[in-house]
């Protein structure tokens, strides 16, 4: 068992290679390169063969350039899967290169395919011309049959994922390759930091609408309508109660004068009686005699 031990400062490589194609023909020129963000970190081209025969480049095959590879001229024993190794043991993405010696490849996406995307397959001859009539398969079965050897696949989703290969009736049939699909990546807005407690803003206080009377303000009404009924009552005492006592005493003093007139009219207006009117008479009599005598 081989434990591999991952630098956690070493930034990540990607593997590119040039045609960008999984297949190629025996003497064909290929350049692999390790797409990098750090130079010292020493990335080296390294394979695995068909036959499990695991070595670097320079090692019997290719010639190293910097963090590159260039393979001059291709044989079927450089079929195999290759990746980006840096010294810590940090490892880029994988690539899977079929060589082959016969008259018909698919020239196919080398990297993963994202969801979404357009995927153009190449059905190629070793020899001209390589715009050929080809039918093309996934998963063994019959997709469709193009006039020019070319084949697009548009907005490819996981279903497109699979194993494909072409044929050209007078030259032959491809090696298989795989495509793979990916999802595309879900970006999600980073956590919005949370402010601390002495910035936070106070709660604010909402006003009851206006058609709503709060409870104190009923209670506090009707503990006070009693007091101002008295409140009220005693304004209305100390306004009128001068005006009735005035009032009073002037009918009182018109009721007395108009007693006392009566009693005057009815003093001098009554007529004498009888025995009055004799007494005068009798008087008259008495006055008539004194004055008589007083004469003799």
């Amino acid at each position: 068992m081989c434990l591999t031990v991952y630098h956690p400062f070493v930034p990540p490589a990607s593997l590119t290679v040039s045609p960008s194609s999984s297949q190629l023909f025996e003497e064909d020129s290929a350049s692999l390169s390790c797409e990098e963000d750090d130079s010292s970190a020493g990335w080296t081209l390294r394979r695995k063969t068909s036959e499990g025969q695991l070595s670097q480049c320079g090692s019997g095959w290719g010639r190293p350039i910097g963090s590159s590879c260039k393979i001059s001229m291709t044989l079927s024993w450089d079929s195999g899967v290759y990746w980006c190794e840096s010294r810590e043991g940090a490892t880029s993405n994988t690539i899977n290169i079929s060589v082959t010696g016969g008259p018909v490849i698919l020239q196919s996406p080398v990297l993963p395919v994202m969801e979404g995307d357009d995927v153009s397959l190449h059905c190629k001859t070793k020899t001209p011309p390589s715009n050929l009539t080809a039918a093309f398969y996934k998963d063994g079965s019959l997709i469709r049959t193009e006039p020019t050897g070319h084949m697009t696949i548009h907005h490819v989703s996981r279903s497109d994922e699979g194993l494909y290969k072409c044929h050209i009736g007078s030259h032959g049939e491809s090696p298989p390759s795989w495509i793979t699909v990916t999802g595309k990546p879900t970006t999600t807005a980073p956590p919005t930091p949370e402010a601390p407690p002495t910035t936070e803003a106070p709660p604010t206080f909402t006003a009851p609408p206006t058609s709503a009377v709060p409870p104190t303000t009923v209670t506090t009404s009707t503990a006070s309508t009693p007091l101002q009924f008295v409140f009220r009552l005693l304004c209305h005492l100390v306004v009128f109660c001068p005006y009735c006592i005035s009032t009073v005493l002037m009918v009182s003093l018109y009721r007395q004068r108009a007693t006392g007139n009566n009693l005057a009219v009815s003093m001098v207006m009554t007529p004498p009686t009888q025995a009055e009117q004799g007494l005068d008479g009798d008087y008259d009599d008495v006055i008539d005699d004194v004055t008589t005598e007083h004469h003799f």
